[in-house]
């Protein structure tokens, strides 16, 4: 699982607990694919305060996964029920 994939199921599965700010970013830069500096001219902020939200906002979201493990039961769970999976 690629790096956007596994921050896109993070945040669906934590994004609740993320600052409003943070989950703002986060839905910018890994679901619509915006870059630092069209995230940072969308929120009149500089692309630093971007880089470092989405940092902080990153590491938040693996905390949780590393405290819950929602994310890992999902996934084994996911692949227990499916037969197809690793075809």
């Amino acid at each position: 699982m690629g790096k956007f994939e596994r921050m896109a199921l993070l945040s669906d599965f934590y994004g609740d607990l993320l600052t409003e700010r943070q989950q703002e970013v986060i839905r910018f830069y890994y679901e619509q694919d915006l870059s630092l500096g069209e995230i940072a001219e969308h929120l009149n902020i500089t692309r630093q305060a971007v880089h470092d939200i989405l940092k902080r906002a990153e590491r938040a979201l693996e905390h949780y996964e590393e405290k819950l493990r929602l994310l890992d039961s999902f996934l084994k769970e996911k692949g227990a029920s499916d037969p197809q999976e690793g075809r």
